[in-house]
């Protein structure tokens, strides 16, 4: 399968000059030397505008995108009017524009100086993404850009793109090989977890009771009970209503033992098999606290941080209260491992310490 890479570039005439056409060129010239250059398609589109970074990604679904030019620091990137003057483009927008795209975008290059921000924020729903954490000069640019794309042309996965890409820097004698910046997440199993959820179709209840039906015509309050666990969610009948939960007090396992990694892979597969439209935003948290997870010295507050993010998609989902039995056994050593500040996910499953 051949792989589209877009390479879209702004210089509005209001700002600096910068060498974007030699940096084309060199990218060019890396992967047509490549042993795998049939394996891949360059598209490129110069002045860009808004309307047409939108169109481009539109027409030729790429699967990377690579952005050349000015970046703004937390403002967004720099694009062009109609005019040729200077548009930028907030990080909000972008990464909203991408989300629309992460079916068929792997990996985005931001080589623009301060586009770190816009990086991170991409990363919600593009798995690759690369930023640059501060200013970075044309031949500093240019030397990434080649090392990234010897390595691709190669056939070395993104990661490895990327750490050569910063080994050309280094290479020449520049001081800016720590200036790109990886965000990236692996999906292999959380493709095959989400491919085997699609093939099980979702659980109808109905309720039927022409008793309450009447009663509710009337005003009358009632009290609903279900058997099973809710959460996330509260049923109330007619007027001045009270809800009522109550959470079940749970005593925690130490810390040392539990296996966090695979507490992480059983919540990833219950959780695979919601049906939501907020899958991919589950499926990328989890994945993020898999990377911390895996780092030699993790930190516990990202993974807390991620799963928390996970679970406010997951409760929202059809059917999550009909998996609560099944996460609680996991939550409960993941909460352990994590420690005091996380106690409050137990509540997610209607327990407490």
């Amino acid at each position: 399968m051949v792989k589209k890479i877009l390479i879209v570039s702004a210089n509005p005439k209001d700002t600096s000059k910068l060498r974007l056409d030699e940096e084309v060129r060199e990218i060019q010239v890396a992967l047509k030397r490549a042993n795998n250059r049939d394996k891949f398609e360059i598209i490129t589109s110069w002045a860009i505008r808004v309307e047409d970074l939108r169109r481009a990604l539109l027409d030729h679904q790429p699967t990377i995108v690579h952005f050349s030019g000015h970046g703004s620091d937390s403002t967004g990137l720099v694009l062009e009017n109609n005019s040729g003057q200077t548009q930028l483009v907030s990080t909000e927008a972008l990464a909203r524009l991408f989300k629309s795209f992460q079916e068929d975008v792997e990996c985005v290059l931001l080589n623009a100086c301060y586009s770190e921000t816009q990086g991170n924020s991409i990363h919600q729903h593009i798995d690759c993404v690369m930023g640059m954490s501060q200013a970075i000069g044309d031949n500093a640019a240019i030397k990434f850009a080649v090392g990234f794309y010897d390595a691709l042309g190669a056939g070395k996965p993104y990661e490895v793109c990327f750490e050569l890409g910063c080994a050309s820097i280094d290479l020449e004698g520049i001081a800016k090989s720590a200036t790109p910046v990886i965000k990236i997440r692996q999906r292999s199993s959380l493709s095959r977890l989400q491919a085997n959820a699609a093939q099980t179709a979702p659980v109808k209840f109905i309720i039927k009771n022409e008793d309450m039906s009447r009663d509710l015509q009337r005003g009358q309050n009632r009290l609903v009970s279900i058997d099973g666990d809710v959460t996330g969610s509260a049923i109330t009948t007619g007027d001045n209503n009270i809800t009522s939960v109550q959470y079940q007090p749970v005593r925690l396992p130490t810390p040392e033992s539990v296996d966090m990694r695979r507490e992480l892979n059983a919540l990833r597969e219950i959780l695979a098999n919601l049906t939501t439209s907020d899958s991919r935003k589950i499926d990328n948290a989890i994945a993020d606290a898999e990377v911390e997870i895996n780092k030699p010295h993790p930190d516990k507050n990202e993974v807390g941080k991620a799963l928390d993010r996970a679970f406010d998609y997951a409760k929202k989902a059809q059917g999550f209260a009909f998996v609560i039995t099944k996460l609680r056994p996991h939550l409960i050593k993941t909460v352990a491992w994590l420690g005091d500040s996380w106690h409050k996910l137990l509540n997610i499953i209607n327990l407490t310490i």
